[in-house]
């Protein structure tokens, strides 16, 4: 497929942003859509080209990205394409999923002549916008292969790790990792203050010590301050970790520490927190 062919992307919330940032900074055509209209004037702004509607996208757009809430939002705007896709159309799916749906995503477009792969992305709005987060590919190579440009550009960090399905799958096992090290790190901090270790002091320390992680270059500064302006929102890595225990109990996984997560999530966006960054889990320690 031709480089100067537009790229679609549907979606133009935190992550999908940031994308369309990357995407066109790279020199790609991006042919944006949001049911939000202020985010359809944020692209404009961008200089990229906006679309009234889902069938504006996929007319002219032979490669889509798609960042949605969810796996039933992107199968929803799927249907709706269907009709309208090229023959040989490739569905780029960043969206964090259920493995399920989007493996029935895939396998319902190949039997149309269409590809899809599902490129979740592990990282914060802010490090995609930055090109430092890891893209996990899942799906067919060859279809890889005819996307692997707007990969690219999306992030220069890709993994291809398994047949369509595998992306969201690995995505649920780092956000587990990932959201429960945030978790460790707001307790920690909280732990120092209230044995009269300054906080700050505290994760100067642990970012050399072997406890360091990324999330305290990432949250800490977030944390100490109480800025909580949305980098990746809190209500949506509950979905995230509903997801990951559905899997769990499909698989028969023990996950304990997910569950304890879930809960301190959803009592925090029962407060009215849902909007605030994933950084507030600290309050669940306050």
């Amino acid at each position: 497929m031709s480089s100067n062919a537009p790229v679609g992307l549907i979606g133009l919330g935190l992550l999908g942003s940031a994308l369309s940032e990357r995407l066109l900074t790279s020199g790609f055509t991006v042919v944006g859509f949001d049911t939000n209209a202020g985010r359809r004037e944020e692209l404009a702004a961008r200089g990229g080209k906006v679309a009234n509607a889902v069938r504006d996208v996929a007319l002219p757009c032979s490669r889509i990205v798609l960042s949605l809430p969810d796996s039933s939002v992107s199968s929803s705007v799927i249907q709706e394409m269907q009709p309208l896709l090229a023959e040989g159309a490739i569905i780029i799916d960043t969206t964090t999923g259920e493995p399920a749906e989007m493996i029935s995503l895939g396998d319902d477009l190949a039997r149309q002549g269409r590809g899809y792969v599902d490129a979740t992305v592990a990282g914060s709005s802010e490090q995609a916008r930055r090109g430092e987060a890891l893209v996990m590919v899942g799906g067919d190579e060859a279809h890889l292969a005819a996307c692997q440009d707007v990969l690219d550009a999306i992030s220069p960090r890709t993994m291809h790790v398994g047949p369509c399905g595998s992306g969201a799958r690995m995505k649920l096992v780092v956000n587990l990792v990932l959201g429960l090290n945030r978790a460790v790190l707001a307790e920690g901090l909280l732990f120092a203050k209230a044995c009269g270790v300054d906080p700050r002091a505290a994760l100067d320390v642990l970012r050399e010590s072997p406890a360091f992680s990324t999330v305290m270059d990432t949250k800490g500064e977030k944390m100490l301050s109480g800025d909580f302006t949305p980098q990746a929102r809190l209500k949506q890595h509950l979905k995230d970790v509903r997801l990951i225990l559905a899997a769990a109990e499909q698989n028969h996984a023990k996950t304990p520490l997910s569950q304890w997560h879930a809960d301190a999530l959803q009592a925090l966006v029962d407060q009215g927190l849902g909007d605030d960054d994933n950084a507030s889990i600290i309050r669940a320690f306050e």
